[in-house]
């Protein structure tokens, strides 16, 4: 069979190019100026380009200490979503009885919901619970949408296996762990490892449920907008911003790889 070469009409190519160019010059922004001579305002173009605001931000205590705690909060917000998804979607994947739908709907809820929403909800929890706010507030927080991911990548993955493998695993002697280890978990690691690596990006730029959920705590993001509010040093901001958008891109481009690897192997 021939594949179509043909290529799309100047419209549609001229329309995707727009689309490309709207998402994309604010992040070539950001880049520009975090190189911008200019301290207190932004200036296009800017008046000179200098590396030293990269030398600035590494010098700063403070945007180090914001680092951690973002890195660190993203760590444990991941892993409580690897246990509790993979979980779930086992539970949800090949069983079947009544409310699984709605158990499948109120776990991907938190997700769907705004981020104000679900800020609020939990600052309400907490206060009712007498819960002080801290560095495992904002884990819990992050920890309700992180499930979510890694729950979607595990239970789209788990609805594909073939039933027969784990049949035959158990025909031929294999005990419920060694079928885990041997025969699931080798068909779910990359479904897994996408949906962490999708989680840890989420988490660690999260800014609405970390600015309800937080305390005297201070992330990365929120480092960044109470440094917006200030006109010393701007260009800091958007070198920490520049971090950033490096430290999401990688995660999210290898779950895609993943992702697109494993389907072209099922077909």
């Amino acid at each position: 069979m021939r594949s179509d070469t043909r290529k799309p009409p100047l419209l549609l190519r001229l329309s995707t190019w727009s689309v490309m160019a709207f998402l994309h010059i604010p992040l070539a922004l950001i880049v520009l100026y975090a190189f911008s001579a200019e301290d207190k305002s932004y200036v296009f173009p800017p008046p000179g380009l200098t590396t030293r605001w990269f030398v600035v931000a590494m010098e700063r205590d403070d945007v180090w200490a914001a680092v951690r705690m973002s890195f660190e909060v993203a760590a444990w917000s991941t892993g409580i979503a690897l246990v509790l998804g993979s979980l779930a979607a086992g539970a949800l994947a090949r069983s079947r009885f009544f409310g699984r739908d709605a158990i499948s709907l109120l776990l991907i809820l938190p997700l769907a919901l705004p981020g104000v929403v679900t800020g609020i909800a939990l600052r309400s929890a907490y206060h009712t619970l007498e819960i002080p706010f801290s560095f495992w507030t904002i884990v819990i927080g992050h920890a309700t949408f992180c499930v979510v991911v890694v729950f979607n990548n595990a239970v789209a993955r788990l609805r594909r296996l073939n039933p027969n493998l784990i049949e035959a695993s158990m025909d031929l002697g294999a005990d419920g762990w060694q079928t885990l280890r041997h025969v699931v978990l080798p068909q779910l690691g990359s479904a897994l490892l996408a949906g962490a690596l999708l989680a840890f990006a989420l988490s660690f730029d999260e800014v609405i449920v970390t600015t309800f959920t937080a305390g005297q705590q201070t992330t990365l993001p929120i480092w960044m907008l109470q440094e917006l509010i200030r006109p010393r040093q701007r260009p800091v901001t958007n070198v920490i911003a520049v971090f950033i958008i490096a430290l999401t891109f990688l995660p999210i481009v290898a779950a895609y790889l993943l992702t697109r690897s494993d389907e072209a192997g099922t077909r």
